[in-house]
């Protein structure tokens, strides 16, 4: 989903060599070193993960295969080639316990595997990359290209005429159109350490879904729900809304309102016509 979007994005600007999942296994050191080697990148670009959050809770040696050390070995690749490493992490780096939106050097605690599998690709990343990676914490990812919480919302309102949806869980939705654009911006001004994007402003699952099944006008109810009514096997941060400070100073601008973001989407993959914002 976002592979696809940073591709679009980035190849405007730029020679964009995209690698999928079929091509080599990030969980194999040697694979990366050679395909790494071999295509000699200024930059890589590292959006692979294992992002199923309560399977991770069950799959516990996969998710940190897979988000930690496989981070650690596309590091190590670009450590050996000279090459400088973007790294997508999450706001479930955070416990969700602040009264406030989470800033880049507030301290992570996570509460769930898929969290600690992220914070420990951070770590390597870090270790192996310390003057030469940007890491991006993002949030509640929507784009056309893959499996979304508004499109699985939109399929149950249809099927179901009636959805419940938790609305004690605050962050940020985000874009995977905005957060490419953002990522372009970002290495273009040549930007290291960790930066949070999101699109602005925040809201519950519930607000989001609400405001999207408004806009596709489905007659279909939406009832709110608390996290202790609705269980899953991972524990979510109640409130993990991330701090846009340090984008906006070196963007210039803030980032589009997730409502906006959401109707531009709706417009792209429905159809829905609704006023679009123009991103700087």
């Amino acid at each position: 989903m976002l592979g696809r979007d940073l591709v679009s994005c980035l190849s405007e600007t730029g020679s964009v060599d995209a690698v999928d999942i079929e091509d080599f296994d990030i969980t194999d050191l040697a694979a990366c070193m050679r395909e790494i080697r071999d295509r000699r990148p200024e930059t890589v670009i590292h959006a692979a993960a294992f992002t199923q959050v309560d399977r991770c809770e069950t799959d516990i040696e996969l998710a940190m295969k897979t988000n930690g050390e496989g981070a650690g070995n596309i590091a190590r690749a670009c450590h050996f080639v000279g090459a400088s490493m973007v790294f997508f992490s999450t706001d479930y780096v955070f416990n969700g316990q602040s009264d406030r939106p989470y800033t880049e050097s507030d301290r992570p605690d996570p509460v769930s595997v898929y969290g600690q599998s992220k914070l420990e690709g951070e770590t390597e990343v870090v270790s192996m990359l310390p003057e030469d990676h940007l890491i991006i914490r993002t949030a509640w990812l929507f784009g056309e290209y893959g499996k979304n919480f508004v499109d699985t919302l939109i399929g149950l309102a249809r099927s179901r005429g009636e959805v419940r949806v938790v609305d004690d869980q605050h962050g940020c939705p985000t874009y995977t159109r905005d957060l490419a654009r953002a990522t372009r911006q970002l290495i273009q001004n040549g930007i290291r350490g960790i930066v949070n994007v999101t699109n602005s402003g925040s809201t519950t699952w519930f607000g989001f879904a609400s405001h999207f099944l408004s806009r596709m006008q489905l007659p279909a109810r939406v009832i709110p729900v608390s996290t202790s009514e609705y269980v899953l096997p991972a524990r979510r941060p109640a409130f993990s809304v991330l701090a846009p400070d340090k984008f906006n100073r070196i963007a210039g601008t803030p980032m589009p309102r997730w409502t906006d973001a959401v109707d531009r989407y709706l417009a792209a993959k429905y159809r829905v016509h609704n006023r679009q914002e123009k991103f700087p």
